[in-house]
């Protein structure tokens, strides 16, 4: 048995996102093959709370089209030249280390070498984050989440090809997340994305910085699949 979160989007009320932590078979494994049991497995589970009828995989092992593509090592974000980049990499390339270091080059490989770069561990400490290297556009590391949040909306609102489709679901997960060992979660992001999409607040959270830490404070924001001594792996 194990244990995973599920993220839910809020249309009312004071949360946003709602997480649930569900019991399910794990099957044990590094095939894709396993990894798609164990997510049968959380989605059976996760369906037998009340108002949760369409679960969606977020992550490379889903055994959905659309689930594979919003996996952040697939979704591209249009940078201020136009190019498109992994939210993956620009995710990694914006971390600011002690000392005033950040690794601007990993917008330049792909996602899975970004993030396994051996120096974003032993550099230290995170103490901002600078998409593309912009001091103008710094983000602190608290609230926790925010910044991987604010990115990973920024690029699906850029797919609009994704909203539809993408709307219709109850609640989604991420298989590989572990919240023991990481603080982001894609599938969380995902959730986000959908109650503000609904709540029709999500231009104004994207236009603006200040606004979008505010939902932090205004709203219960459910992330409590993250451990506040964890804060600084940003793994």
């Amino acid at each position: 048995m194990a244990v995973r979160p599920i993220f839910i989007p809020k249309l009312e009320g004071d949360f946003l996102v709602k997480t649930k932590n569900i019991d399910f078979e794990w099957f044990p494994g590094l095939s894709v093959s396993q990894k798609q049991k164990s997510i049968d497995s959380l989605h059976t589970e996760a369906k037998k709370l009340e108002g949760i009828e369409k679960v969606l995989e977020i992550s490379s092992k889903s055994k959905n089209k659309l689930g594979i593509a919003l996996s952040a090592f697939n979704l591209m974000i249009k940078s201020t030249k136009g190019k498109q980049v992994s939210v993956e990499c620009v995710f990694q390339s914006s971390k600011v280390f002690e000392g005033d270091i950040q690794y601007l080059d990993l917008l330049e490989v792909s996602s899975r070498e970004a993030k396994k770069d051996s120096r974003l561990k032993s550099s230290g400490r995170v103490i901002a984050f600078r998409t593309y290297g912009k001091k103008d556009k710094e983000w602190k590391t608290e609230p926790i989440t925010a910044y991987y949040d604010w990115l990973y909306i920024n690029a699906l609102n850029q797919h609009t090809e994704f909203h539809k489709e993408l709307l219709e679901y109850s609640a989604f997960s991420d298989i590989e997340f572990n919240p023991e060992k990481s603080l982001n979660c894609q599938a969380y992001s995902v959730a986000l994305f959908c109650s503000l999409f609904k709540r029709g607040v999500l231009k104004k959270a994207l236009e603006s910085q200040e606004f979008f830490l505010s939902l932090y404070e205004d709203y219960k924001i459910d992330n409590s699949y993250t451990s506040r001594k964890q804060l600084g792996m940003f793994l």
